[in-house]
């Protein structure tokens, strides 16, 4: 499906607004294709040797399909920094922006004389966004951190997988994504106070923070009661029946979060007499019995189909789902309606598909720019336009 078209007036809400992104992997990258969904014009400034992530697999004629899921719609510029003509051009650009984001080790940025503290005298309103493991400051602000090594510092790798299995990470890497939306999220609010007459600021955006944060259920828990939460597989804490089940062919999912969604689990599985039983008669009962409840409830899920336990569950408006694979969910007819699978073409000329912008404004999808540069691909146009000499 080809990217919609843009529209002669584009009403994109970040339309105008100019990015300088200094970023490399994920959470800065993703950040800035957040502010390029919407409308920014975002330059990607790369080391001569490429943002690493061009390497990664899978490789469509040399192209990283990766790397072009998180860099469409900008523009590349390959400059060396610690050369003094490219490190000018580099502050040039970011005086004519409006956006600076970076994530690399804190300081980092300040001795190739590209920090906030440069900045900030010479342009109040530049706002000036720093994404790093720990922050820019404190005990642990100069270490670096990857996604894993911050699941594991955060606790989400404490409350993933069965309860006596190994640590293992989420499949996705919240850690990454979690941080560029809350960078995507502070540079817009600060945007706000920019265009309300305000000034700009830097933004410091903490991986480890970031992931804490999303964290709000295990924190409230473990302040609540003093314990650490624990690993239940794909079980719920505070709700049960709420997790994955066999049945005879393979493996779904049902979550009867509240007592009026247990009854009618009750009824689809016809043991309405379990109704009675003290056990079960609360979410939080069935909770603290879930492995009880289970083992009640396997027998039955196992003389039946996946879909025949998912049509009964639906009609019964049972929330349920199939384990999908990526195939799967992008194949999904919910994902066909949101338009989320569409065209985009690799540099180097093949034609490959990504996921889009999941969010539609005044009901429409939005029409984003798919295309990923090629390294240093707008180098010269950039070189060109540039202003005068930055001091």
């Amino acid at each position: 499906m080809p990217a919609p078209a843009f529209p002669r007036t584009d009403t994109r809400p970040l339309v105008g607004v100019k990015v300088l992104e200094f970023c490399q992997i994920a959470s800065g990258p993703f950040c800035g294709m957040l502010l390029a969904d919407f409308g920014a014009e975002v330059v990607k400034v790369e080391p001569p040797e490429g943002d690493a992530m061009r390497t990664w697999p899978p490789l469509s004629h040399g192209d990283s399909e990766n790397f072009a899921s998180l860099n469409r719609g900008k523009r590349s510029i390959a400059l060396d920094l610690k050369q003094p003509d490219d490190l000018a051009l580099a502050r040039r650009l970011v005086l004519d922006a409006d956006v600076l984001v970076e994530n690399s080790r804190p300081g980092a940025m300040q001795r190739l004389g590209l920090g906030w503290d440069w900045f900030a005298p010479r342009k109040p309103s530049l706002v000036y966004c720093s994404i790093s493991a720990y922050g820019q400051d404190g005990p642990r602000g100069a270490e670096g951190g990857f996604d894993v090594t911050i699941q594991a510092a955060a606790g989400v790798m404490s409350v993933t997988g069965e309860p006596d299995g190994a640590p293992v990470k989420a499949g996705v890497p919240l850690a990454d994504f979690a941080s560029g939306l809350y960078a995507a999220y502070s540079i817009a609010s600060v945007l706000a106070r920019v265009r309300a007459g305000g000034l700009g600021g830097h933004i410091d955006v903490p991986m480890f923070a970031a992931t804490l944060a999303i964290s709000a259920l295990q924190t409230s828990e473990y302040f609540g009661t003093g314990r650490n939460p624990r690993k239940l597989g794909s079980a719920h804490p505070r709700n049960a029946p709420y997790q994955a089940y066999a049945a005879s062919d393979g493996w779904f999912v049902i979550a009867a979060g509240n007592n009026k969604l247990w009854q009618s689990v009750c009824a689809v599985v016809g043991t309405t007499e379990w109704l009675a039983d003290e056990r079960f008669t609360t979410p939080t009962l069935r909770a603290r019995h879930q492995a009880e409840l289970k083992a009640l409830l396997d027998p039955h899920f196992a003389q039946r189909t996946v879909g025949q336990w998912l049509d009964a569950f639906s009609a019964a408006k049972v929330p349920s789902a199939p384990i999908n694979g990526y195939g799967e969910a992008l194949a999904d007819p919910q994902a066909r309606h949101l338009q989320l699978v569409r065209e985009q073409r690799l540099p180097g000329g093949h034609l490959t598909r990504t996921v889009g912008c999941p969010v539609r404004l005044d009901g429409q999808v939005l029409a984003v720019d798919t295309a990923p540069p090629a390294l240093d691909q707008h180098s010269a146009e950039l070189r060109g336009a540039s202003p005068g000499a930055a001091t």
